[in-house]
């Protein structure tokens, strides 16, 4: 059985831990909200990045050359 100290320990070190402000803990709503949408265009980015890799016959060698039409791509479609 733990000592009333103990569970006092416990909890104030839980306390100190939501509180905090690491890298850990996630930020504000408008934070997450950014990271979301950098996510979601990354994630865009690299599905069309894979489909170029298709078009061109799944031929290895040429990643960075597809990444980066990829990410013209989706970003132009973006911006408009």
């Amino acid at each position: 059985m733990k000592s009333i100290f103990q569970r006092e320990t416990r909890m104030a070190s839980k306390a100190k831990t939501i509180g905090s402000t690491d890298g850990t803990q996630p930020g504000t709503a408008v934070e997450e909200s950014e990271r979301l949408r950098q996510s979601t265009h990354e994630q865009h980015i690299r599905n069309r990045a894979y489909e170029i890799y298709l078009q061109r016959g799944a031929q290895p060698g040429y990643e960075v050359e597809d990444w980066l039409q990829a990410e013209r791509e989706v970003t132009t479609q973006s911006s408009n």
